[in-house]
């Protein structure tokens, strides 16, 4: 019972589909409430997943992630009229190009979605939660979080400052009761990892490197995801767990 999500309520960002739609299905079955917080309501998948999975209910809010200001309205009511047991910072972005031809409104657009509107989503919630003296908040950082990359600066920038971000409110909310965590993926299947999966090369390449042989899929992370937002992670605090396949003991 200790990984039993019932009676809570879950918020998920970027639910439409991939990691946040898989999360936010596992929750269900962990017997969690669902809000989706996406950035429009094309969400049926989601939502179909999350009843067939025996989820309680489930309600759908819209923001722009583009929009950080927005996005921080939609939270503050949201933290307002509805108590937010978990939540679950997903959304997320990526724009490929050398660093010497990353234009400043790519920057920005990647750094707005996965790093500003992270911060936005979550300084309410994470308030009201250590108000109530009690919470989880598991945010998906990346393997970016710990290495460079290839052409994808603002994007490793971003997720290197999701995993400092993370320690800071660890420290910070720690003593109310929150507990504040990440995941960091590895090589996913998702819209995010299209290009690299369709270059044979770059596929392979990453494929062999990871010990257990295979790309991950979504559904890898849930289990992480239900752990870290369950009594069962009382004591993990200010910590950022690999989901790799192995990829960073290579």
């Amino acid at each position: 019972m200790t990984f039993s999500l019932a009676g809570r309520t879950a918020l998920v960002t970027g639910a439409r589909r991939g990691i946040g739609a898989a999360i936010a299905a596992g929750y269900a079955t962990a017997g969690a409430d669902l809000v989706l917080l996406a950035r429009d309501t094309a969400v049926d998948e989601t939502l179909d997943a999350i009843k067939q999975n025996g989820g309680g209910a489930a309600t759908v809010v819209t923001a722009d992630f583009a929009d950080p200001e927005a996005v921080e309205a939609v939270a503050t009511e949201l933290a307002a009229e509805r108590r937010i047991d978990i939540l679950v910072n997903n959304a997320g972005t990526i724009r490929r190009a050398p660093a010497a031809s990353t234009t400043a409104t790519d920057w920005q657009h990647v750094i707005d979605v996965n790093l500003n509107s992270t911060w936005a989503v979550t300084r309410p919630i994470g308030a009201a939660m250590a108000e109530r003296g009690a919470g989880k908040i598991v945010t998906i950082a990346s393997l970016l979080s710990f290495q460079g990359g290839i052409t994808v600066p603002a994007y490793t920038a971003s997720k290197h400052a999701v995993a400092g971000l993370t320690k800071a409110l660890a420290n910070e909310w720690g003593p109310a009761g929150v507990q504040v965590n990440a995941i960091a993926p590895g090589y996913i299947s998702t819209d995010n990892t299209t290009a690299l999966r369709a270059d044979p090369d770059r596929e392979a390449s990453i494929r062999e490197r990871i010990p257990a042989g295979r790309w991950g899929r979504p559904e890898d992370l849930v289990g992480a995801a239900v752990f870290l937002a369950s009594a069962a992670a009382d004591y993990v605090n200010g910590h950022v767990l690999a989901v790799d396949g192995g990829w960073l003991a290579r």
